[in-house]
């Protein structure tokens, strides 16, 4: 991939696609296309299309789709699962027929099965039922990877799919309604802080085990992809950390410095008890990620600062 090969990064303003666009110019690449001044709405096809037709990006990292924490995922099932659809159909389609060289599909590692066997394989996509509290997110991204897929077999297209653990990171959604665990826990603990709270109220059990990737180490991983990665199958990309909920909670409780006491509401839903990728076949490429859990928390947390101030 030339540096100065013009590359599309559809979702510049997501989480994940801010941290791709900040690691392809540390790298040196110059030429980036659909920044968010530029980016079209990507569930719309003309829209879509008149896009590719003006820019005619040569690479393009598919970083675009609502998402959500499991609150949002109960919510807002259909308008996740349709969105994602339409901007998958429409920017696969268009890479496509507008003759892109590669594109980078990224999916999410709850499309792996409820009861997948640990640490999960890209083997094991498809051998049992989704986890029920994100299903129509899941179902949305693994046809994006099928679609990926498809248009490989049919067309000869080089595009690839990764599957990221779950990621958190700067330009996260810190909602209460709608974020993921870490950024949910950001918010309430420093909200806690501010307000003098005894305590703060977690969703679930504290048990479940996740595996966490900074947005910035994902993005690395994104880029070396996007060079030295040609195959059918998705590839994973873990940062071979895992902790549970409860862990987790009690880090950024040290981060923020709140003294107050955490509980743990039983009554809501926990998810996967586990959900930790085999990240093997990344790592046989060389890569490992750069930084610390501890300091990607404090580095999320001063952007969190940064944006409430």
């Amino acid at each position: 991939m030339d540096k100065r090969a013009k590359i599309c990064v559809a979702g510049a303003d997501t989480l994940i696609g801010a941290a791709i666009i900040r690691e392809l110019k540390r790298q040196g690449y110059t030429n980036l296309v659909g920044k968010s001044i530029e980016e079209p709405q990507f569930a719309d096809a003309a829209l879509v299309n008149a896009f590719f037709a003006q820019m005619v990006p040569e690479y393009v990292f598919l970083a675009a789709g609502k998402s959500g924490g499991i609150g949002a995922n109960q919510r807002y099932p259909a308008e996740l699962m349709l969105n994602n659809l339409l901007v998958e159909c429409h920017v696969i389609h268009s890479a496509c027929y507008y003759g892109v060289k590669k594109l980078l599909f990224l999916a999410s590692s709850c499309c792996y099965p409820r009861d997948c066997p640990q640490p999960m394989k890209e083997d094991s996509l498809l051998t049992g039922p989704f986890e029920p509290t994100n299903q129509a997110y899941a179902v949305a991204k693994i046809t994006g990877i099928k679609l990926c897929q498809a248009y490989r077999l049919q067309y000869g297209v080089n595009f690839v799919s990764a599957i990221p653990a779950n990621v958190f990171g700067p330009n996260d959604d810190f909602s209460l309604q709608d974020s993921h665990v870490v950024s949910a826990l950001i918010r309430k603990i420093h909200g806690a802080k501010e307000q003098g709270l005894e305590f703060v109220d977690i969703w679930g059990t504290g048990t479940p085990r996740r595996e966490f990737i900074f947005s910035d180490d994902l993005a690395d991983a994104c880029v070396l992809i996007m060079r030295e990665y040609d195959d059918l199958k998705p590839i994973n990309i873990g940062s071979g950390l895992d902790l549970s909920i409860g862990e987790l909670a009690q880090l950024i409780k040290e981060i923020v410095g709140y003294s107050g006491e955490l509980r743990f509401d039983r009554s809501k839903p926990d998810g996967m008890p586990l959900k930790i990728l085999d990240s093997s076949k990344l790592n046989e490429m060389g890569w490992r990620p750069r930084t610390s859990f501890r300091s990607a928390l404090s580095k999320t947390y001063d952007w969190f600062l940064q944006v409430q101030t």
